[in-house]
């Protein structure tokens, strides 16, 4: 099921929330709607569910227009970050409450409904817990349990809400293996909101950077990591360093000296951004150099802090494990990709 947002705003007590939103969903994708506190993605979602209208704009499911249908009418399944399992119902009873629900003439027979609750649990992993209570569960079961019952009504659209956030962080790693190969089983049409950078380029097919109510970036994984469109997303995706550069005779300048970088054309002042995994040492004179401030473990690598020669300004820059550099150490740097974006 495709799903479009069309110059969607959205308005709280006069208080714009979403600022004229565009965005196509496409049929059977997983799609991450990613960003801080306030940025728009949970509202986006709501607006999507049903769960609150826009103030203008549209939403079509497919080539039907949706924006004043209800969430049943548009047969949405919803997980949310805590769970909301009926703590007095058994595992198999959620699972198919909202098969139960449904008007008489909709309703499948018992014995159908509970046919396919336990075929849903299997698929979720938690064969033979059926008779269990939700307190009986761990987190992560928990959240099997609740996205089984989103599962079960045979949604048009899946829609989870920062699902693995009350989950500690081993437990969120094996659940987003485990979300993924059931998106490619099942082919749901799939939205998921989340701030955790990780969790999004692990998962997502494309990403919905937002910021603010309004969509800085949508594309895959590697588009938005390796080009991002933005310096609000070139710092919130992944690590990254920046300095302030202009350009002089084609080369980029900091404090006055050539870093070594070409100026692209039209380019004058602006911030030049790179990521600390992508920095060399190099001897040549034209250069970033500084001086290590801190060194920290990160991986398989080592992580140093680095203030800039004759400049409060101070950046990462990671280095292999062994090397030898300490606090104190001079070095001589310059970035293997960048982007500056304009002052």
């Amino acid at each position: 099921m495709d799903v479009r947002v069309d110059h969607v705003r959205k308005e709280f007590d006069r208080f714009p929330a979403l600022h004229d939103v565009s965005l196509d969903i496409h049929s059977g994708e997983l799609i991450a709607l990613l960003g801080p506190s306030g940025s728009g993605k949970t509202t986006l979602l709501r607006l999507i569910a049903g769960l609150e209208q826009p103030t203008d704009g549209r939403i079509f499911f497919g080539e039907e227009e949706a924006s004043s249908k209800s969430v049943q009418e548009r047969q949405i399944g919803f997980v949310f970050q805590h769970y909301a399992l009926f703590r007095h119902m058994t595992v198999l009873d959620n699972v198919g409450f909202g098969l139960k629900v449904r008007p008489r003439s909709s309703r499948p027979p018992a014995g159908e409904i509970r046919r396919r609750a336990l075929e849903l649990l299997d698929l979720v992993q938690l064969s033979g817990l059926e008779k269990r209570y939700p307190a009986q569960l761990s987190g992560g079961q928990r959240q099997r349990v609740a996205l089984a019952r989103a599962l079960a009504i045979e949604p048009r659209v899946l829609l989870l809400d920062e699902p693995f956030g009350a989950l500690d962080a081993q437990v969120r790693r094996e659940l987003r293996r485990w979300l993924r190969e059931i998106h490619e089983r099942t082919g749901h049409t799939t939205v998921f909101v989340t701030h955790d950078q990780e969790e999004a380029l692990e998962l997502a097919d494309r990403l919905c950077v937002m910021s603010q109510g309004r969509i800085e970036q949508v594309g895959t994984p590697d588009e938005v990591y390796d080009r991002p469109g933005s310096p609000f997303v070139f710092g919130f995706i992944g690590e990254s360093s920046q300095v302030p550069v202009t350009a002089v005779n084609g080369e980029l300048h900091t404090g006055g000296k050539s870093i070594g970088i070409p100026a692209a054309g039209g380019e004058s002042a602006g911030r030049l951004f790179f990521r600390p995994h992508d920095v060399e040492l190099t001897d040549a004179e034209a250069a970033l150099k500084g001086r290590v401030v801190t060194s920290r473990r990160v991986g398989g690598t080592r992580r140093v802090e680095v203030q800039l020669a004759d400049s409060e300004q101070r950046v990462e820059v990671d280095l292999p494990f062994d090397d030898p550099a300490v606090e104190r150490t001079e070095l001589s740097f310059r970035p293997r990709r960048w982007r500056v974006f304009a002052a």
